[in-house]
């Protein structure tokens, strides 16, 4: 897997993990699904919605181990993109009619009690996982000197990872949906429903749904010499 990337973009320094097919998360679960599947897991299970760069991770990190990997999501009448590449990489999609949310995740949990699955909640946030994305966020860094950290805040797991890496500088996160665990870092939302995409997209790859929201924040608010963390394209 090729090393995090940091670029200079408009007096920011910008992780390049649009570089990345799967993005950071897929840096993170990787190793965590290969201690898992050392244990004897084979299959792990997320349920997320339609537009979400989890399966994309999911899909990528289940084949970079040779586990299965299963993603549970509302029906539509089209697959969201990030769905059709998900299929395409060999993660099983199991479609919910009419599933808000926490219908689709409940029959998640069901699944994997059915089957002896794993597991994930959303964000893939759990204390195991946090912990490889601290040192992630950690090693990435090094060398880098931000006067303040700005990202996209779904469950928060990034940025109380990037607060711990740099105790002593601000903090930022912008919500795109449920309230996150945000920790310290000062909290802005977004005006776009979450199936929407950024209406001021920055210049760079980005997740039109997700990361790519925080960019109208970051133009009027950011420090220069900013970290702003791109997870994925």
């Amino acid at each position: 897997m090729k090393p995090v990337q940091i670029d200079k973009i408009n007096n920011l320094f910008v992780v390049r993990d649009d570089l990345l097919p799967g993005g950071s998360k897929r840096r993170a679960l990787t190793p965590m699904l290969e201690v898992l599947v050392e244990r004897g897991w084979t299959e792990f299970v997320f349920g997320g919605p339609a537009e979400g760069y989890a399966q994309l991770a999911l899909a990528h990190s289940s084949a970079d181990v040779g586990a299965e990997g299963t993603y549970f999501v509302a029906k539509r009448k089209e697959r969201h993109p990030h769905t059709i590449e998900s299929a395409a990489l060999g993660c099983n999609i199991i479609e919910v009619p009419h599933g808000r949310l926490n219908v689709v995740q409940a029959r998640a949990r069901a699944y994997c009690e059915e089957t002896g699955a794993y597991f994930f909640p959303l964000g893939f946030d759990t204390p195991e996982y946090e912990a490889i994305m601290l040192q992630l966020v950690t090693e990435s860094c090094r060398g880098v000197s931000p006067s303040e950290t700005w990202s996209v805040a779904g469950s928060g797991l990034l940025t109380r990872c990037l607060q711990q890496a740099f105790p002593d500088i601000p903090h930022n996160a912008v919500r795109i949906g449920f309230q996150p665990k945000h920790g310290i870092a000062k909290l802005f939302t977004a005006p776009e429903q979450f199936k929407d995409s950024a209406v001021d997209p920055p210049p760079f790859p980005s997740c039109a749904n997700y990361d790519a929201k925080a960019w109208r924040f970051i133009k009027e608010n950011a420090k220069p010499d900013a970290l702003f963390w791109n997870v994925g394209k």
